[in-house]
């Protein structure tokens, strides 16, 4: 059965329910293909910095996250080789976008918000696909073949669909590259409460790297990243043994602390290669080509020691959903169609590319760099970043989130 759809988003994740409420609150309609059956909520929880409030205030969702999770006030790093505090960061200043805003958010709590925001149907779950191909006779509508055999026709074809992106190499983008780490992450209930101050604890020290922060009054969101030896690889495929070996990794932290991971149930624990594409890549690779574009992980994989991957994924939601609602809606208040509205179309997407490329190119060349001097092993290196890299790589994550995408459009 062919199905001809005007927008077709492979990828139910952040960055493509993002793109699909923003087109929605544009006044456009748009499907959503998601391969499992539920929506993706790997991960627990992430930090939300104020580029990441910006755009979710924009998508009209942003007040029902703050009521669920609490201010962050402050980040403070400590050398997990010695114990001893080696910076403090303030959460609580002003930018030049106006006042930071830092919430550690669930996922499922944000996959939430936006799904009941988008009207029913559009989410299609079990529509796994399987190949994308151009129309027979020369057109531009995308012809997508799904594992069920349905056949879909988008005159725009949008991948969010994650760092193994089927649409990322049907545009020539290449495969994301292994950092050389990886990360454990969880999440921990405290039916009672935890009692942990509103803070982002972070650890460094002896090529390891950890973070604990509060989501509400009884949830902690934990992550903990490391280079693998081979011997520890295998290890990564037990979720028992990952667990001994974070705890026997983590250094000098407080009981409270190491009593976090301890107690996280492995059913909430999850562990995971870091990988990234190549700044250069997004530089100078196809990011949009006619009618098809990427977004998210799917455009921009990055570590996660900027803690923006999630928020500069809802950047792209909003300013994708700007760029092509408002090629959309020229076209069809002007009037015409065909070949003027493909290139409408085509000038929208190349506009949400040129608006992004940069953006992400600092963003994964930054996380990557940050990430290796985090966890660089060694008494000098352990000394060079307690004593004098801490406290300008706290104010780092502040500088590369005092950033604003800006709104949808008129009216909203």
């Amino acid at each position: 059965m062919d199905v001809k759809e005007e927008i077709i988003i492979v990828g139910a994740g952040i960055a493509g329910l993002a793109t699909s409420l923003g087109l929605h609150r544009m006044g456009l309609s748009s499907i959503v293909l998601e391969a499992s059956d539920k929506l993706r909520s790997s991960g627990f929880g992430f930090l939300t910095w104020t580029n990441a409030w910006k755009a979710l205030d924009a998508l009209g969702i942003g007040d029902t996250l703050r009521h669920q999770h609490i201010q962050l006030r402050r980040l403070v790093a400590t050398s997990m080789a010695t114990g001893l505090e080696t910076g403090k960061k303030s959460f609580t200043t002003r930018g030049k976008h106006g006042d930071h805003e830092v919430r550690c958010v669930k996922r499922h709590l944000l996959m939430e918000a936006l799904e009941n925001e988008l009207p029913r149907g559009t989410i299609r779950l079990n529509s796994k696909v399987v190949s994308i191909e151009e129309e027979a006779g020369g057109g531009r509508v995308k012809v997508l073949h799904l594992a069920d055999g349905t056949t879909l026709k988008a005159k725009v074809l949008i991948g969010c669909d994650g760092v193994n992106s089927m649409v990322a190499k049907w545009l020539g983008l290449k495969r994301p590259s292994y950092s050389g780490r990886s990360a454990a992450r969880g999440i921990t209930e405290y039916p009672e409460g935890h009692g942990f101050k509103p803070e982002f604890l972070q650890y460094f020290g002896d090529g390891f790297r950890s973070g604990f922060l509060p989501c509400d009054d009884k949830i902690i969101y934990w992550f903990f990243t490391w280079t693998p030896s081979p011997q520890e690889k295998e290890v990564e495929r037990d979720p028992v043994k990952m667990k001994q070996f974070v705890l026997s990794k983590l250094g000098k932290v407080p009981q409270q602390v190491s009593a976090v991971v301890e107690r996280c149930d492995l059913s909430s624990f999850l562990s995971s290669h870091l990988v990234f594409r190549s700044p250069f890549n997004i530089l100078f690779g196809n990011i949009s080509k006619a009618n098809v574009c990427v977004a998210g992980d799917a455009l921009h994989p990055m570590t996660p020691d900027l803690g923006q991957g999630a928020c500069s994924a809802l950047e792209d939601g909003v300013v994708l959903a700007r760029c092509l609602g408002k090629a959309l809606t020229t076209t069809i208040d002007g009037g015409g169609g065909g070949e003027q509205e493909q290139e409408r179309i085509e000038k929208g997407l190349k506009r949400f590319a040129e608006e992004r490329r940069w953006r992400a190119f600092g963003l994964v060349g930054t996380a990557y760099a940050v990430g290796l001097l985090q966890q660089s092993d060694g008494p000098a290196m352990n000394f060079l970043r307690d004593k004098l890299l801490s406290g300008f790589m706290a104010g780092l994550l502040l500088s590369k989130a005092d950033f604003d995408c800006g709104r949808l459009g008129v009216g909203h």
